[in-house]
């Protein structure tokens, strides 16, 4: 879907959300049936009281006649066991048994949370239901002033993938495998050259993504894209404009760098960026944007000039510059050994496809093009989307990320008195870009500087330590022996999420210690806020070396912080085959659990656990099946247009049309 909604005033009785769990049945003999409803219990209930829960009853509703359980206080996960008998009446199957969950209060009216209703009908036939049932919300009002509380655009799109055995997939994937591997043989390869001539610009992000996912689990990523720049560079003749569109080639290397190279971005990007964050200075060069500023104390301030502003501006943006340049300059080390093989292959074939004098920059610009205008730049102008910062910047501080990224793309343009010409504005940074320009230079023949063997080494060195998944810090509950649990009770720490363990630290430079395993782990799960007084608290569960169950309570930030430390926690353990199917949303606090009030400590959850829902990012572990998967699927859509292609190729090759048979 894609298009506008309109906003529309909310209703409370639509606003609902969990599930009850149901025994509906006929029961009793012919003369005198009876429709018998046991209501079990609830879960995920919608939180409607100030205390971050409801006091839940249930009200069973037949042929005029209306029975209810007891109340359930401060639950969101409430238990009753009851049950409630009606008598049946045959002549009007027609009429439903209506089952509805509400909120109970003691001054106001009850809020309603949810209904559930069955046809007797059908009922007659089945003679018995019992489930989980998701609870629905009551009948809507007409909607009022439509479209006067203005609109949001959306685009949501659902794809439901059935992904095979990997067996089904080998074929495939080694022929691709094949196929990259025969043209760094200077041998044809027809298949990758048919996905580059029929993809369109539509799908093209989607594809490069895949195939570059597909070959870096392959081990064969520098190959591919080697073999999609030859394919370019065949196609270019024009150097100031090589690597300029969205080519396929653009957007694969495009898409390696965001999968390969996201920590070593964070670690070049992140001190400037944070200290951006922190200082919030007011930056404009941009005569016809500056804003007159009072500065001073209140019994004597003055007005800043506009020169004066844009002195000060252009004093500040060459500070946050110069930290930036000094950090890439010393990133040489810290770049994974891929992504150094891959551009040293960029810059070998640029450099032969281009070698003229005058085009001895043009090698230089093919690195920068990715690297500033592709990789950096963007992620300097929108750090939360690149996970830099936890939110946007607000507009003060996102100008100043603005015009920080426009220098960083004039330093890799390479040609700082053009650029500057475009925008005289920023004249001032010339000096400053033009050092830049020869640092940029110098870092680029040193990234590049690594022989086959050394890229070998490094690869195996970089896979010894298992690669950080996420880490940042988190407050970790600390168990008082007397008193209630309160938020006080945690501690703040440095926590490092890697493919084998959970490891924390009181500082990101103190010795880690191994703390949870991840083949220990059963479960990664949000808390009730009303727990901890907090919505950003999660739980997991793991058993310790003596195989008893043991749960920490970890606070996060804020919500974003917290879904992205559960998905990276779920997509891990994703092979782990002892997860728990149910898991309890409170604590165990006052002999015992705060959400269903039960007192076996190790009992059963009362809610379900959500292991397979996660968000999808850029540093997701490699998954070879469903990417052969989305390959496959996107081959055969090209299907018609590949023949075509193909035939074209021939002929061009060999100066006659081939017949096409089935099996090519």
């Amino acid at each position: 879907y894609s298009g506008w909604l309109n906003l529309t005033e909310i209703d409370p009785d639509e606003e609902v959300q969990g599930e009850l769990h149901l025994r509906i049945e006929i029961v009793g003999s012919e003369a005198a049936k009876k429709l018998r409803c046991q209501v079990f219990d609830a879960r995920d209930l919608a939180r409607k009281d100030r205390n971050g829960a409801s006091d839940p009853f249930v009200r069973v509703r037949y042929n005029g006649k209306t029975q209810e359980t007891s109340v359930i206080k401060k639950s969101c996960y409430p238990r009753w066991n009851e049950t409630f008998e009606f008598d049946l009446d045959e002549s009007a199957p027609e009429k439903p048994c209506v089952v509805e969950v509400w909120d109970w209060d003691l001054v106001s009216r009850n809020d309603f949370l949810g209904k559930v209703a069955f046809n007797v009908e059908g009922l007659l036939t089945v003679q018995q239901e019992e489930g989980w049932f998701l609870l629905r919300p009551d009948k809507s009002k007409p909607p009022q002033d439509e479209g006067n509380l203005g609109a949001l655009h959306l685009q949501v799109r659902l794809r439901d993938e059935m992904v095979l055995p990997s067996g089904h997939y080998q074929p495939l994937v080694q022929l691709l495998c094949q196929e990259v591997k025969a043209a760094a043989q200077d041998r044809k390869a027809h298949l990758i050259t048919l996905i580059d001539e029929t993809t369109t610009a539509e799908c093209r992000q989607e594809v490069a993504i895949n195939l570059v996912k597909l070959f870096l689990g392959q081990g064969l990523a520098k190959e591919l894209l080697d073999l999609l720049i030859k394919l370019e560079l065949d196609k270019t003749d024009e150097p100031n404009t090589l690597f300029r569109s969205n080519s396929l080639a653009s957007k694969s290397m495009e898409s390696f760098l965001k999968v390969a190279g996201m920590q070593y971005l964070h670690r070049v990007l992140g001190p400037t960026v944070n200290r951006m964050f922190e200082e919030k200075r007011y930056i404009e060069l941009d005569p016809s944007k500056v804003e007159s500023k009072d500065v001073g104390c209140s019994s004597l301030h003055w007005t800043q000039s506009e020169s004066d502003v844009i002195q000060q501006s252009a004093h500040l943006l060459q500070s946050y510059l110069t930290d930036l340049l000094a950090a890439i300059a010393k990133s040489v080390g810290l770049c994974p050994a891929v992504i150094r093989a891959t551009f040293r292959q960029l810059f070998k074939r640029v450099g032969e496809r281009f070698p003229e004098e005058k085009d001895q920059n043009i090698k230089f610009i093919a690195i920068t093009s990715f690297l500033c205008l592709r990789f950096f730049s963007p992620a300097i102008m929108s750090p939360k989307l690149f996970h830099l910062q936890e939110k946007h910047a607000d507009a003060r501080t996102s100008r100043a990320l603005l015009l920080l990224a426009k220098t960083v793309q004039n330093v890799g343009n390479m040609d700082p008195v053009i650029s500057c010409a475009k925008e005289g504005w920023m004249s001032p940074l010339q000096p400053t870009i033009q050092q830049g320009v020869a640092q940029m230079k110098q870092f680029i023949l040193q990234l590049i500087d690594i022989e086959e063997k050394e890229e070998l080494d490094l690869q195996k060195a970089l896979t010894l330590p298992s690669p950080v998944v996420k880490e940042g810090p988190l407050f970790i509950h600390k168990a008082k022996s007397k008193g209630p649990l309160l938020s006080s009770t945690f501690k703040k720490l440095y926590f490092a999420l890697t493919g084998e363990a959970l490891t924390y630290a009181k500082t990101p430079s103190s010795k880690k210690s191994s703390f949870i395993t991840l083949a220990n782990i059963r479960a990664a799960e949000k808390v009730e806020e009303k727990s901890f007084g907090s919505s950003h608290v999660m739980q997991i569960v793991y058993t310790d070396e003596a195989g008893q169950a043991e749960t920490v309570y970890l606070q996060c930030k804020c919500v974003n912080e917290l879904n992205q430390w559960l998905s990276a926690l779920r997509k891990v353990c994703v092979n782990n085959t002892e997860m728990l199917c149910s898991y309890h949303p409170g604590i165990f606090r006052g002999e015992k659990w705060s959400c269903c009030h039960q007192k076996d400590k190790t009992g059963l959850g009362c809610d379900k656990t959500r292991h397979g829902v996660t968000l999808r990012e850029w540093n997701d572990p490699l998954d070879p099946d469903l990417e052969a998967h989305l390959i496959f699927r996107h081959l055969l859509g090209v299907r018609e247009a590949m023949k075509e292609k193909y035939l074209e190729l021939l002929t061009l090759e060999k100066g006659e049309n081939f017949p096409l048979n089935q099996s090519e």
